[in-house]
């Protein structure tokens, strides 16, 4: 869409009433290169007339430069300005609320002292019944030091709570987890591992996010080792299992037989490493790797990869997936006619997918129809509803075919606002961990529709 990665504020103006004027602000907007969005009259009056105007612009830059001649267009008053990102971020997304109303003193003597004792006694002699009569159950942990928030980089743990926040607001919508983010003040590989498993009785699942490659492979490892409940790292699982799905019906679009081509994965850190394990699973074939780390490189090496160069991946390469996130590292000159280009950083790719597709590309996408969000809800329901102590390759493999299957004709993935999708996601995984005998739950209705 022509909106996609423009910057958008709300103004509000009053302008006299005046054949003329609104035409007159709009087409100075027009002519400084801006849009203009959904126009709402808030007030009508004898004599001004109150608008909201959205407008879009290609940069803050510019939208200042669309404000200033909001300013000062004859018989036009800015009254406002509004990021409606910020307004919807103002006291945060997300809060802990009861699920019973306390009105009088015997709601307050069973949700709280004396009855709470009787329960707290019965999960002493018995710790599994903690799933029955707590929230645990329901409870994931989302755990970021900040060190590799989305494309923003190492901005701390403090700068990526509204992220954190973004992500308990979507399990909670989608799939009724109750999403907590912990905010770790700490780099420290082995501080991250101790705490988290510390606070891990409080906890269902342990979703870690944006956790920089590569401490977060030995943070991940570690914690499925020492604890008894689903441990995923999102930006490698879930961006890989999204990939996957993505290459399944991209594949299909272009032709091909993903099985039998050969897959380039440009960028091997904690994405990249994942997409390349999750691609070397299903097809049983090797990728090729480049990263300007000899260490990252050695990680596919061992995982089963082939070393190599981002020339000879363009060269040789049926599919290259790119998540570098250094923009326009792919050249329109480098494009093979046939490929499948996925340049996944963002919020500028490795090459735009209209000039991928230009310079001969079959198929060509970015990161913005490639996004984990059809990942992770669905996955973290799966596994904490069977109760299973960790997530297995086939069932990253089942959510990442089910995503796929679930595409309607035409589109590479589902849309993430269907909450079927994420509900499918779940079924699939706990069906592989009833199958693969994970699964500790009574799963007797959960196929169920």
């Amino acid at each position: 869409m022509w909106w996609e990665n423009k910057i958008m504020r709300t103004v509000r103006v009053r302008n006299a009433q005046k054949p003329g004027i609104i035409g007159n602000l709009l087409k100075a907007i027009g002519d400084a290169g801006g849009f203009v969005g959904e126009i709402t009259t808030v007030r009508f009056l004898t004599d001004h007339v109150d608008r909201d105007i959205v407008l879009f612009a290609k940069n803050e830059t510019q939208m200042e430069s669309l404000l200033e001649i909001a300013r000062n267009v004859p018989g036009v008053v800015l009254l406002e300005v509004r990021d409606e990102v910020l307004e919807m971020h103002q006291g945060g997304k997300i809060a802990i609320r009861s699920r019973y109303k306390i009105e009088t003193l015997r709601d307050l003597r069973r949700v709280y002292t004396p009855g709470v004792a009787s329960v707290c006694l019965k999960i002493k002699e018995d710790h599994a019944l903690a799933r029955r009569f707590t929230a645990i159950k329901h409870l994931v942990a989302i755990v970021t030091d900040g060190s590799a928030i989305l494309g923003l980089g190492d901005i701390g743990p403090l700068a990526g709570m509204p992220v954190m926040e973004g992500k308990a607001s979507l399990m909670e919508t989608f799939v009724g987890l109750s999403g907590m983010p912990i905010l770790l003040d700490t780099k420290d590989t082995q501080q991250i591992i101790d705490t988290v498993t510390h606070i891990a009785p409080t906890f269902g699942a342990i979703q870690l996010e944006d956790i920089s490659a590569p401490r977060c492979f030995e943070i991940e490892d570690e914690l499925i080792r020492r604890l008894d409940i689903p441990v995923m790292h999102d930006d490698q699982h879930g961006t890989g299992v999204v990939v996957m799905a993505t290459l399944i019906n991209a594949s299909k679009m272009a032709g091909k037989d993903l099985n039998q081509s050969q897959i380039g994965q440009i960028g091997l850190g904690a994405a990249g490493l994942s997409i390349s394990k999750m691609l070397m699973h299903h097809t049983g074939k090797p990728v090729l790797g480049a990263d300007l780390s000899e260490d990252a490189v050695n990680r596919l090496k061992k995982a089963g990869g082939i070393p190599s160069t981002l020339k000879e991946i363009m060269q040789k390469a049926d599919i290259v997936i790119a998540t570098t996130g250094v923009p326009g590292l792919i050249k329109k000159e480098m494009i093979r006619p046939g490929q499948i280009i996925l340049a996944l950083s963002n919020p500028v790719p490795e090459i735009d997918p209209k000039e991928a597709r230009a310079a001969g590309a079959a198929f060509a996408a970015d990161g913005t129809a490639v996004n984990n969000i059809l990942g992770f809800p669905g996955i973290l329901r799966g596994a904490v509803d069977a109760n299973i102590p960790r997530i297995t390759t086939e069932m990253y493999a089942a959510a990442a075919e089910t995503i796929a299957g679930l595409a309607p004709k035409g589109a590479l993935v589902p849309s993430p606002l269907n909450r079927k999708v994420h509900h499918k996601v779940a079924q699939a995984v706990a069906k592989v961990a009833l199958d693969s005998g994970l699964a500790r739950a009574d799963l007797t209705d959960y196929f169920e529709d």
